[in-house]
């Protein structure tokens, strides 16, 4: 046959079985994350790191504080207390 004609329907081989699709797979939906729980500080919590904020200010750049605060407040969340939490990042 020359180039660029189409073949025939009839010469295509024909599946076994006439009419019968094959069944798609079900589709698994992958499972809803699960939000964290995020622990907010109590104002108890607040005024005793801006307390240590002040203290500890003296000597460190605004990024180093920053820094600073993030991790004191991470560790607090985790209900640590000013002393452990410092004594921890400073470690």
């Amino acid at each position: 046959m020359p180039k660029g004609y189409k073949k025939s329907p009839e010469s295509s081989p024909k599946p076994d079985s006439e009419g019968a699709e094959p069944e798609p797979e079900p589709v698994q939906e992958a499972p809803a994350k699960k939000k964290r729980e995020v622990k907010k500080l109590t104002d108890k919590q607040k005024l005793d790191l801006k307390k240590h904020m002040d203290k500890v200010k003296e000597g460190m750049s605004a990024t180093e504080r920053k820094s600073h605060r993030m991790k004191m407040m991470a560790k607090m969340r985790q209900g640590k207390s000013i002393k452990v939490a410092h004594k921890e990042i400073t470690a």
